[in-house]
């Protein structure tokens, strides 16, 4: 499990972990290489695509919902005093180097807005790695712009708690653990090192090193990453890198809170 193996349209972690590079995703999905499926050991599925609720979510990806005026989260967009609408404004991120060296898959991302023209060079790097129980998942962006950009989300746009932009899991239907407490309203906008997202039989742990706030949906759906413009717009610098990054461990057991912060501990 800890190499990648190469196909056609991305790379499979021997059976665990699929990053799809090229898809018929529509633009106003926001195209975007993305992980799906994404499986525990024991081969439960961890990640959902395309679904009726919300259909721009794809797996794992990093998904920002306002560079300079343009989508890379794909739907509608928050527009102050007119709500979510419809707009022709959806960027696409396109693959031009995929490789792989063992444990190790990266990429080279541009990030192309509505007017299709080059807006974010993105090094992204993801590493599996086995535990003695479960796997672990890294994934490293580092994003740079010729000319700087700004990156908002909703709630800087004047929608209240719509902080959502950066790595984002859309996870099966699950609940969420956290040191605050094990609700949504405990995780949403805390900047807790880690939160776990759990089914009856599987466990994701999350962390960061460096904790932004935490975009957590339990109602409704179950979907969870750190946020980048959770309240204040986050400038970019030209030539600057901004570094985006995530970790995941991944287990065939269900958590409780306090395993999952001991579990948190070993990985940071």
């Amino acid at each position: 499990m800890t190499s990648w193996q190469l196909a056609s349209d991305g790379a499979l972690l021997e059976g665990l972990a699929r990053y799809v590079t090229t898809s018929s995703m529509p633009l106003v999905h926001s195209p975007r290489p993305y992980l799906h499926p994404l499986r525990s050991l024991a081969g439960h599925q961890l990640t959902e695509v395309n679904p009726d609720d919300h259909p721009h979510h794809y797996g794992l990806s990093l998904a920002v919902a306002d560079v300079n005026g343009t989508s890379y989260w794909g739907g509608r967009t928050f527009v102050r005093d007119q709500g979510s609408i419809m707009l022709a404004n959806h960027g696409r991120q396109v693959s031009t180097g995929l490789s792989a060296d063992g444990p190790v898959l990266t990429d080279s991302v541009t990030w192309l807005d509505h007017h299709d023209r080059p807006q974010l060079f993105e090094q992204r790097s993801l590493t599996a790695a086995p535990l003695a129980e479960g796997w672990a998942l890294s994934w490293r962006s580092e994003l740079t712009s010729p000319y700087g950009v700004t990156i908002a989300s909703p709630a800087t746009n004047g929608r209240p708690g719509a902080g959502y932009g950066g790595i984002f899991w859309r996870h099966p239907p699950g609940e969420v653990l956290t040191p605050y407490g094990n609700t949504e309203s405990a995780a949403h906008g805390s900047t807790s090192p880690w939160i776990a997202l759990t089914t009856a039989s599987t466990t994701v742990v999350l962390i960061q090193d460096d904790p932004l706030p935490w975009f957590v949906r339990r109602t409704g759906y179950t979907g969870a990453g750190p946020a980048l413009a959770w309240d204040t717009p986050l400038k970019i610098a030209p030539g600057c890198p901004l570094t985006v990054s995530l970790r995941a461990v991944i287990l065939d057991r269900r958590l409780t809170a306090d395993e999952a912060a001991d579990l948190a501990k070993v990985a940071r």
